[in-house]
């Protein structure tokens, strides 16, 4: 990832406040099968430190599998989503629900083909990193 979406070398050293709509940008391509928009919260390739956004997904737009090192929390804002690990069948998620993603889990997430979804995502950083991103879900994970 480049740009804005580049990692921070560490979390701010102080208090810091990120507004409501402030900042947000399309997540960079090869990530999902469609386009979305990302807010980051906390960016950090620091060793045990956090990293969070809150992302904007529209309607059938799911991300590639991947996995998170040291686990991911997903805590659902608005609308619907699917989410579903490997081997397992897709889930579907709404307003309120949290997931949580093992470290090392395959998985992927994303909005229900009829509705918008976002969500605020967490994950501490392991090896300089958060997330490893692997293939494109294929159309038969959502019908399993």
């Amino acid at each position: 990832m480049t740009g804005y979406f580049e990692m921070q070398p560490s979390c701010p050293p102080s208090m810091t406040v990120r507004r409501a709509g402030e900042d947000i940008a399309a997540a960079p391509e090869g990530i999902a099968n469609g386009s979305f928009l990302v807010q980051m919260l906390l960016s950090s390739r620091a060793e045990g430190e956090m990293t969070a956004m809150r992302a904007f997904i529209p309607p059938g737009v799911v991300t590639h599998w991947h996995s998170h090192p040291s686990g991911q929390l997903l805590f659902v804002l608005d609308g619907v989503g699917l989410v579903q690990r490997a081997d397992g069948e897709p889930v579907e998620v709404r307003a309120g629900d949290a997931v949580w993603f093992a470290p090392g889990e395959r998985h992927w997430h994303g909005a229900a083909p009829s509705s918008p979804f976002s969500y605020i995502s967490v994950q501490p950083v392991r090896g300089g990193t958060a997330v490893h991103w692997m293939e494109a879900v294929e159309q038969e994970d959502f019908s399993r």
